[in-house]
């Protein structure tokens, strides 16, 4: 793994936007901000169906999501960013860097992967955003998405945790998951954007993802020119909230070891 130049820690004056997972809202990130230390502006905005922010009726696509990003900012009158955002926050941040890369200083990918879905994981995409706009209920993501959201060292020591997700899981709106679910089925591969980077990258995985693994990490940050990768012991594929405080250490440039 080639060394990072150390840019990435010199940008912590410039806003840090946090792009949240499917299929949760910007309530994950309250850990993390929590565990910061205040002088970093934190801003984590809600994707289109989450939180108070309509669906509208664009098709689904992770670019229409990274065009909200950049509106985000120019309503704050934010010129550039470091930005990034765990699982559909991470593809979303690529999607960002392919339409408006001269809005990041930096990108952070925390739990998430470059290439595009397989076909099976792609058909059960599809499926699982049929079965959701069938039944008009979260059954399906507590049933078959929550159990995949955490690590093995959060579900037996981590109850609060625990039920936070589940809390969150529960409470998606089924018409907005679905639209998540077919934008994430029809994404490109991301290497070739990772190979194009001109600004310094943190990338962050649990320990114990097995949905975006330690080797795809690598593999992101092997691709990227300025490129740290932050293991974070004991954690799942929702690392900012089963380890918040190793979340923030990494976030801010610290060693996130023990």
């Amino acid at each position: 793994m080639k060394p990072q130049t150390g840019g990435y820690r010199q940008l912590m004056s410039l806003p840090i936007v946090l792009l949240h997972a499917f299929p949760v809202s910007s309530r994950m990130w309250e850990p993390v901000r929590a565990a910061l230390p205040t002088a970093i502006e934190l801003l984590t905005p809600d994707f289109r169906g989450a939180g108070d922010v309509p669906l509208d009726d664009d098709p689904p696509s992770l670019d229409v999501l990274a065009d909200d990003v950049a509106r985000f900012l120019d309503v704050r009158g934010i010129d550039r960013a470091i930005i990034g955002g765990l699982s559909m926050g991470g593809y979303t941040t690529m999607a960002f860097m392919r339409r408006h890369p001269e809005r990041a200083a930096a990108i952070v990918l925390a739990d998430t992967k470059a290439e595009l879905d397989v076909e099976t994981a792609r058909t059960n995409r599809l499926a699982m955003a049929e079965t959701l706009d069938a039944e008009g209920t979260s059954r399906v993501l507590l049933d078959d998405v929550l159990p995949t959201l955490t690590g093995e060292t959060t579900k037996r020591e981590r109850p609060a945790a625990m039920t936070f997700v589940r809390e969150m899981v529960g409470s998606a709106r089924p018409a907005s998951a679905a639209w998540w679910q077919r934008a994430m089925a029809v994404r490109p591969d991301s290497f070739d954007t990772l190979r194009g980077l001109g600004v310094p990258a943190l990338v962050i995985v649990g320990e114990e993802d097995a949905l975006a693994t330690r080797a795809q990490a690598g593999a992101m940050a092997d691709a990227i020119p300025d490129a740290q990768l932050v293991e974070l012991p004991r954690a799942g594929h929702f690392s900012a909230i089963e380890t918040p405080e190793a979340f923030a250490a990494a976030l801010v440039g610290a060693s996130a070891d023990g």
